[in-house]
């Protein structure tokens, strides 16, 4: 559920007393391991954190008028979720992340970028505050742009059965990150 919230303060204070606490509790953990060069703001109805305009000035490639997302950090009908891109676009990050909370003995509630928690003792704190930490804008930065450049050229290919030139195919993908850096 969004929020119509336009500051992060109104955002948490139009939650029950239980939800504020543990979004605020998970909120310091990030807010204290986050490379300084991503910002917190309200995004998509949440919580985001992101890469400001001022770093990345294309912006996300769904809306370039957005900044480049990271995180979000949400309270749901049903429970509260901590979404994390690095999680889903980067798949050491993703196995490291996942070893590191089995041993926890915890129960990990995730689709593929996002983790669902329905009290903050649901989650191992010291996992989250060391994936956060791990993460700066310039890595951030490179796997984003890596995985459109990834994307563009699978596009590129054409349908099976219709090989296309491998030359052209990174020819055209170039083309594709080249334009993206462009746009504002």
């Amino acid at each position: 559920m969004q929020s119509k919230a336009t500051t992060v303060k109104e955002y948490l204070a139009e939650l029950p007393a239980d939800r504020r606490a543990a979004v605020s509790a998970v909120r310091d953990v990030i807010l204290k391991n986050l490379d300084k060069d991503f910002e917190e703001g309200m995004t998509y109805g949440m919580i985001g954190y992101y890469v400001p305009h001022r770093i990345y000035p294309n912006g996300y490639h769904c809306d370039p008028r957005q900044p480049l997302p990271f995180a979000g950090l949400a309270s749901q009908k049903n429970h509260m979720s901590l979404y994390v891109m690095s999680l889903y676009s980067n798949s050491d990050e993703e196995k490291r992340f996942r070893a590191a909370w089995a041993k926890t003995g915890k129960k990990l509630d995730m689709g593929k970028c996002c983790i669902r928690f329905k009290k903050l003792d649901d989650l191992p704190l010291n996992i989250i505050a060391d994936m956060f930490r791990r993460t700066s804008v310039k890595q951030w930065i490179a796997y984003y742009e890596k995985s459109m450049l990834a994307n563009s050229q699978r596009k590129t290919k054409g349908p099976p059965g219709k090989a296309a030139d491998s030359a052209s195919s990174k020819k055209n993908a170039k083309k594709v990150v080249k334009k993206s850096r462009k746009k504002k």
